[in-house]
């Protein structure tokens, strides 16, 4: 088994990232590697943190993975550097800009619906305690009357009815 150096690595991988984006096939085709070697590559470079697409071309075909490890990447960034690495990748700075914002939505989002749900769960916590207050007064009640039953057939037995005198 061949060993590669880590710059040929690299030039390999790089082929993959954006904004060249070529697929795992066309480079074995390329370079005569085999696909599974590229996809072990492939895999080790995500793993470090690479941005390597599934060789979409569209950058809005990639993965949210892929859209959120640019929007890592990018958020140290000023305008100038911003665009700069927009034009290596092959993007458009609206394009980070939206996906920046939908990663601030997400997270937001999930606050907004972690609260709804925390209330609701009080509500229902407070219904359920009404509702077990209630059914132990009925119990009580229920045993209650049920005592009393018995000690009225008792009483009759010993005493007889009131009317058969």
């Amino acid at each position: 088994m061949p060993r590669y150096s880590q710059e040929f690595k690299y030039n390999i991988i790089k082929k993959m990232m954006p904004p060249e984006n070529k697929s795992v096939s066309a480079i074995s085709q390329e370079t005569g590697l085999s696909e599974a070697t590229l996809f072990k590559w492939k895999k080790e470079a995500k793993a470090k943190g690479f941005v390597i697409t599934d060789g979409e071309s569209s950058s809005e075909a990639w993965s949210s993975q892929d859209k959120f490890q640019i929007v890592l990447e990018t958020a140290a960034l000023n305008e100038a550097e911003l665009a700069e690495y927009c034009r290596k990748k092959g993007l458009y700075v609206e394009q980070v800009e939206a996906w920046r914002n939908a990663c601030h939505q997400a997270n937001g989002g999930i606050a907004q619906e972690a609260a709804r749900m925390h209330k609701a769960l009080k509500e229902k916590d407070h219904e359920y305690k009404k509702l077990e207050k209630e059914l132990n007064r009925k119990e009580k009640a229920l045993a209650e009357a049920a005592a009393l039953m018995i000690l009225q057939k008792k009483a009759r037995a010993i005493w007889g009815d009131p009317e058969d005198e």
